[in-house]
């Protein structure tokens, strides 16, 4: 990973090859690694180095290098800590993003790498002492921000108070909270956990804690405790803090080119184009309230180092020295935030890469004898509906909304707009899903009036259904297994789309029977496949897929070279599916007749290359906010999300990318699924990462108290916390004083929540195929068995002896009378008889009994071990190599959601 030189530091030996934050305290001239006990406790009068290592799946690692000034830093140290994170950078491979962090000052993304809170302690560093002084003292703190908190240690005066912010008085027994009467709720309840934190940390958790409003004094005995620490009650000025300020409005960004010297050089231009920055030189981008430094490949150390210096002088002469944020970036790893300020940025990610990895980790798992054919995308989420429940969809037409017979909900139109909603059970709970979908060729009045329909439809189920809107094309992945066999026909059934139809003449691309038509075929198995009518022309064939080219009572079905077994038995479904009567002429790519052209209009040209997917990566959660009479959305990222964040009061938006979900907390001011969703699809406009989201991106919208499990999925989710009355000061301090919170409805246990025993003995189970057959199970794939299992087969799995269950007690049949696709119940099999997929036994305990060495457990090992669970190899390190790397405790490592677990295992050549 690192690559040292003789210039570079010691202290940076091994860095960066493990997940995790990495710490050292510039002391007497020198660095001083902290221990992970004292992260987060930061001295005033010290700079520190913070490295933060995010070992993604298959791309190189993510770092980011903070270098930390306290406000009684010396100016020696100041310089070294930032010459530190260069020589940091230059280890890394310079790959790395370089801020700024002045105390006070902090960047939200370094706050939130230190829940709830850092509180910056007076004084020196000592690595002999840690933190000086070993008598308590009672401190006066003031808490800012409704998201990330900013702790200040102010003076232990009455003076100190004001109505703005939220304090918290620390004493020997008692830790008291005095929130100013123009504090928001989201600031009142962050402060609660910094609360926690000190009677968690500082106090053992042996103290009490008190909540003192502003303005309320009489009859309240733990007001007039906290009063009497000031020497009585008297009134706080009613002068307001410098919190709130006028917005100024921000100046043009000023692009400047630093010379070798250190000399600014403006650009003297305010139109700013990526062709201007030039791989030898390093730039200043100047954005008044940021600053960003750009250091080209072919720049020098010295060179880095001089524009460094010449920007911090710059801003020190400009007197905006503490209060501006300063970003570090090398050619190649602009953030979104620096490219936003350019004309035009072209996109540079190419997913190759991610298919060569994934194709090399494939041949791996071979060579360890497994029976790959293909490793299963990790994006894809367990199949939470199982096809039985109750499936209702309605046509779209203006003010008509028709509901379809059971033979019709398996027939689209690309001309018509639906709603599909499914009721569902999940761990005894009932789920319904709605969705919105929008046929590709659907006039926009009716995608309108789908939409409105819907809202309607969600009101009778009093908020509990999750909305989704979906175009054509762009569904997700959930959203087929509720149809098991889908046809999507060209043409539609929509007044509108008729008029507009004999308006531009083109009555002839409708769907005809009678005539030729193209059908592509997708789909993983028999209850879950598609075919999706295409133009009927050879450019809509593609290599990776097959087809079925239907033509009065005869067909041809053509399979692409790249496509897989399981693609031509979902092919051979599929045309019984469409016309049990039809007899097929199965042509391979490459062997079609001159009739089989000739229908498609003659040969031409297709796709030949494998399709793959878009790697995804982590999710980003925002807060977003639209002012009432203005249409601009505000958006603002929380990093290293968790559960706690998602408050009540706000509305959020999770990006993963290939879908967004739009999140309505109960007490926001969003009170209509059909507002929710506008912000959703003016997110999706905006595209604030510029990761290619485009307005056919499915949304979801989600409310609180109704998450689905593949939303919470995305968090280590406790359903008791969004089920709980109250704002979210009220449920903070209730969860404190360890009070039985109450819920508004019951909920099942969620997906990624269970415990990493059952986890264990569950990822041992195998699944059954339709015809019976049993076929070993993925990693990835056995969390989609998990999740259709039922909770008794959850408590059953609890032997200590692993058993393989039958997940699928059914079987699909075909009906030659309509050729839908039926379930029938299979003959119970002997569980006993059934033999389990690894030869030991898979609960934690057992498998840390047992010990191998690192080297032993990777995928690559020249020297593997054989009698293990392969699913599981990093249980069979021992605690202390499993720390060193992991970065982590196995404990804190099982309590991680399953899909950040798989990426560090992957990472390590452990998965």
């Amino acid at each position: 990973m690192s690559r040292l030189s003789k210039d570079i530091d010691s202290a940076f030996q091994g860095v960066g090859t493990k997940s995790g934050l990495e710490i050292w305290c510039v002391y007497n001239k020198q660095l001083i690694s902290i221990p992970k006990s004292s992260f987060g406790k930061f001295h005033s009068g010290n700079a520190y180095l913070v490295l933060r290592t995010f070992l993604r799946k298959i791309e190189s690692p993510q770092y980011d290098i903070h270098y930390w000034l306290g406000i009684d830093a010396n100016e020696v140290d100041s310089i070294l800590a930032s010459d530190k994170a260069l020589d940091l950078d230059a280890a890394l491979g310079c790959c790395t993003v370089q801020y700024r962090e002045v105390q006070g000052q902090e960047t939200e993304k370094f706050l939130s790498y230190f829940k709830p809170c850092i509180i910056p302690v007076e004084g020196k560093y000592s690595p002999k002492t840690g933190i000086a002084g070993e008598t308590y003292q009672v401190t006066l703190l003031r808490c800012k921000g409704d998201h990330v908190v900013r702790v200040k240690e102010v003076p232990f005066l009455r003076s100190s108070l004001n109505h703005d912010d939220v304090f918290i008085l620390d004493t020997a027994s008692k830790v008291f909270l005095f929130a100013g009467c123009n504090s928001s709720t989201q600031e009142k309840a962050k402060a609660m956990e910094v609360v926690e934190y000190i009677k968690d940390n500082k106090h053992d958790g042996r103290c009490e804690v008190a909540t003192i409003e502003d303005g309320k004094f009489s009859g309240d005995s733990d007001a007039g405790e906290f009063w009497s620490f000031f020497g009585g009650y008297a009134p706080i000025p009613k002068l307001s803090s410098s919190t709130t300020q006028e917005q100024t409005q921000t100046p043009c960004a000023e692009l400047f080119w630093i010379d070798t010297k250190g000399n600014l050089h403006p650009t003297g231009t305010s139109s700013l184009d990526k062709d201007m920055l030039e791989k030898n030189k390093c730039y200043m981008l100047d954005c008044h309230s940021e600053v960003f430094v750009w250091m080209g490949r072919n720049t020098s150390l010295t060179e880095r180092k001089t524009s460094i210096s010449s920007s911090e002088e710059f801003l020190r002469k400009e007197g905006r020295s503490t209060t501006t944020s300063l970003v570090l970036l090398t050619e190649g790893l602009e953030n979104a935030r620096f490219r936003s300020f350019f004309n035009k940025w072209p996109q540079t990610v190419e997913s190759s890469l991610y298919n060569e990895g994934r194709e090399k980790v494939a041949a791996l798992f071979k060579q360890k004898g497994y029976d790959v054919e293909e490793l299963p995308d990790e994006e894809d989420d367990p199949l939470y509906t199982n096809c039985r429940d109750n499936l209702k969809v309605w046509r779209v037409d203006g003010d008509d909304v028709s509901l379809l017979s059971i033979p019709d909900q398996t027939k689209l139109f690309t001309g018509d707009c639906y709603l599909v909603q499914y009721k569902y059970t999940y761990k005894e709970r009932t789920e319904h899903l709605l969705y919105v979908w929008i046929g590709c060729e659907s006039i926009q009045q009716d995608r309108a009036d789908a939409i409105t329909n819907a809202s309607a439809i969600v009101g009778t189920t009093k908020g509990e259904s999750v909305l989704c809107h979906i175009y054509q094309g762009n569904e997700p992945s959930r959203f087929f297994p509720m149809f098991q066999s889908l046809v999507v026909f060209k043409g539609g059934l929509s007044r509108r789309y008729k008029v507009l139809l004999a308006e531009k003449e083109k009555i002839g691309e409708e769907y005809n029977e009678n005539k030729a038509s193209l059908f592509r075929v997708v789909g993983t198995s028999p209850r879950n496949m598609q075919a999706i009518q295409v133009n009927l022309v050879a450019t809509s064939l593609n290599s990776s897929y097959s087809y079925i080219l239907q033509y009065g009572a005869s067909a041809f079905t053509w399979i692409g070279k790249l496509s897989s077994d399981s693609d031509h038995e979902v092919l051979d479904r599929m045309l019984y599916f469409l016309d049990t009567s039809c007899q097929p002429i199965y042509i391979r790519e490459g062997n079609e007749t001159d009739t089989f052209w000739n229908l498609l209009g003659g040969k031409s040209e297709y796709p030949k290359e494998k399709e793959m997917r878009k790697q995804i990566e982590e999710p980003h959660l925002f807060t977003c906010s639209c002012s009432s009479g203005n249409d601009v959305l505000k958006v603002k990222e929380i990093y290293n999300f968790v559960q706690d964040d998602l408050t009540t009061e706000d509305v959020f938006l999770l990006d993963c990318q290939s879908e967004v979900y739009v999140w309505i907390g109960s007490n926001s001011n969003i009170k209509s699924k059909e507002e929710a969703l506008t912000l959703g699809l003016k997110f999706l406009e905006m595209d604030i990462l510029e990761e290619g989201l485009t307005m056919r991106t499915p949304v979801y919208v989600v409310t609180e108290g109704h998450e689905p499990p593949f939303f919470t999925r995305f968090f280590e989710w406790v359903p008791e916390k969004a089920n709980m009355h109250g704002n979210s000061f009220e449920r903070k301090l209730a969860s404190l004083k360890g009070k039985k919170t109450s819920t508004k409805r019951s909920s099942g246990s969620q997906y990624r929540s269970q415990s990493k025993d059952n986890a264990s003995r569950d990822l041992q189970s195998r699944s059954v195929s339709s015809n019976g057959s049993e076929r070993g199970v993925s990693p990835c794939s056995s969390e989609k068995l998990l999740s259709l299992s039922s909770a008794e087969d959850m408590t059953n799995s609890s032997n200590s002896t692993p058993v393989v269950k039958k997940l699928f007690s059914e079987s699909l049949l075909v009906d030659p009378n309509d050729g839908v696709a039926r379930q029938e119940s299979s003959s119970k099999s002997d569980i006993s008889k059934q033999k389990p997929r690894v030869g030991i036994n898979s609960d934690l305990s057992s498998l840390e009994s047992l010990a191998y060495s690192y080297e032993q457990l990777r995928v690559d090992s020249q020297k593997p071990v054989t009698d293990i669970d392969a699913t599981r190899r990093e249980a069979y390190l021992t605690e202390k190599e499993f720390e060193e790397r992991f970065g982590m405790a196995k404990s804190e490592f099982y309590a991680l959601p399953k899909w950040k677990q798989n990426k560090l295992k992957i990472s390590l050549h452990l998965f």
